[in-house]
């Protein structure tokens, strides 16, 4: 291998673990304020819905309803409570059965 690519990939490793470090250091030991723990709960959901949205609105299956149904199986498991990749995993089951029983 040359060792450009392996400089590069060191390079690249060093870069990812930084920021996944830093916040275990900064903030070890520390409370955060109930506010902002809030607000740190919410974020996967927010870049869940964020993702999803748009591919909601533009699916190629060839009927809104199918991307509507997703749509509302995840928002209901998340309202609910439910962990992110239960809710990822819950919608595609559900449409999973919804495309074999109406597809």
């Amino acid at each position: 291998m040359n060792t450009s690519i392996v400089l590069m990939i060191v390079g690249m490793a060093v870069v990812t673990y930084i920021p996944r470090m830093l916040p275990f250091v900064v903030f070890r030991g520390k409370e955060l304020p109930p506010f902002l723990q809030g607000v740190l709960k919410n974020v996967p959901y927010a870049v869940l819905g964020a993702l999803i949205f748009p591919k909601i609105l533009f699916i190629q299956v060839g009927n809104l309803s199918f991307g509507a149904i997703g749509a509302i199986a995840a928002f209901v498991l998340a309202f609910l409570g439910a962990n992110v990749i239960v809710v990822v995993l819950g919608s595609i089951g559900v449409l999973s059965l919804y495309s074999v029983l109406f597809m």
